[in-house]
């Protein structure tokens, strides 16, 4: 019987062959998802990465060129739906830099203290979807600066306790900003 090759299956994707497109995803998938999960350091990611590349690789079917090596075609795909990612991660990094920022500054100006006034409120926001435990946490460590052994001894934790916390509020307001990066860019865009 003779071997199928990635090309030949190309040939059956281009005409609609679901199974074609299957097998072309049972062949490469892991490949493809170890290399997103190398450049983004998150399998959760890495698998949308994944998904998003092999449907593009479908909704294109109709339109594919004549490939000679599909794992380079395939990589390249990926490659280009990380960078996209990349750049997405790093606007809304660079946004929630800018809230931190903007929170720990005083300004006289009246658009900086709009600006403040505005991160602020965002981070509020995130911060009522948390426990009070956290939320006093928080606010003794950001706002009172006290250290994690000051702020175990006056709560009654421990200090690897405190240190938890901590980091999951603070991981859980960057989630929440980053689900807001849209209300950032604008408030940020309207500054500038």
């Amino acid at each position: 019987m003779p071997v199928i090759t990635d090309k030949d299956l190309l040939i059956k994707l281009r005409e609609g062959d679901e199974l074609a497109f299957r097998e072309l995803y049972v062949r490469h998938n892991r490949q493809v998802l170890a290399f997103a999960i190398h450049l983004t350091h998150s399998a959760v990611d890495a698998e949308d990465i994944l998904q998003d590349t092999f449907l593009r690789l479908w909704t294109s079917r109709a339109q594919l060129p004549d490939i000679e090596r599909f794992d380079s075609y395939i990589f390249m795909i990926a490659r280009n739906r990380i960078m996209d990612h990349l750049r997405k991660v790093a606007l809304q990094q660079r946004l929630i830099d800018q809230v931190w920022a903007n929170i720990s500054e005083t300004s006289e100006e009246p658009a900086q203290q709009l600006d403040v006034r505005e991160s602020k409120q965002l981070i509020h926001q995130a911060l009522e979807a948390l426990s009070p435990q956290k939320q006093t946490v928080f606010q003794l460590s950001r706002h009172q600066g006290l250290s994690h052994e000051q702020i175990a001894q006056q709560l009654g934790l421990s200090k690897s306790r405190v240190k938890n916390l901590l980091v999951e509020t603070l991981k859980h307001i960057r989630v929440y900003l980053a689900r807001h990066a849209v209300i950032l860019a604008t408030i940020f865009a309207l500054k500038n």
